[in-house]
């Protein structure tokens, strides 16, 4: 795929993302469960690959921190499960691959990662199993839909020659 059509893709990816965080979040804690970004990160690896997956990640939590919309417990989460997810899929060629790689990237790396922001922000000692259940039901649910979406969209045979002609190894999903 053109350079061009993998950034017009990430930039609207990140804009529906970040259109839906205001209105579908569940605030945990001093995190906001978000759903919609693991569901993008999932997207995003499938059919551009980890520096595309990442970059989205990233852009939609600063726009997320900017609005008001998110914390910044947003980055160290989504990108990481964003490029485990990527990476998972370029090797395997499998969607439950790349959704296995959101969960672990997001639900353990990601709350492992949050651990020392919460602590030299908020102070908070007892923070990292605050974030380990969060992040897994929020990366677990966004994964879900994800996979549910793309199976969906796999039926569809104008679809399946849009994701052949654009996977990231010109492969069948």
């Amino acid at each position: 795929m053109n350079p061009i059509k993998k950034l017009t893709l990430t930039a609207m990816i990140t804009a529906l993302t970040t259109l839906t965080s205001s209105f579908i979040f569940i605030p945990a804690g001093f995190a906001k469960i978000f759903p919609i970004q693991h569901l993008a990160n999932v997207l995003t690896a499938v059919l551009l690959g980890p520096a595309y997956a990442v970059t989205q990640a990233f852009l939609v939590s600063i726009i997320r921190n900017m609005t008001g919309t998110g914390s910044i417990f947003a980055f160290p989460g989504s990108m990481i499960g964003a490029l485990l997810a990527a990476i998972l899929y370029r090797k395997t060629q499998s969607l439950k691959f790349a959704c296995l790689g959101e969960v672990i990237g997001t639900g353990i790396l990601g709350s492992l990662a949050c651990y020392p922001l919460a602590t030299l922000l908020l102070g908070e000692k007892a923070a990292l199993f605050g974030f380990l259940p969060a992040f897994m039901f929020s990366s677990f649910a966004g994964a879900i839909l994800a996979f549910i979406l793309l199976k969906i969209l796999l039926k569809n045979n104008y679809m399946k020659g849009f994701f052949y002609e654009n996977s990231i190894n010109d492969r069948r999903l």
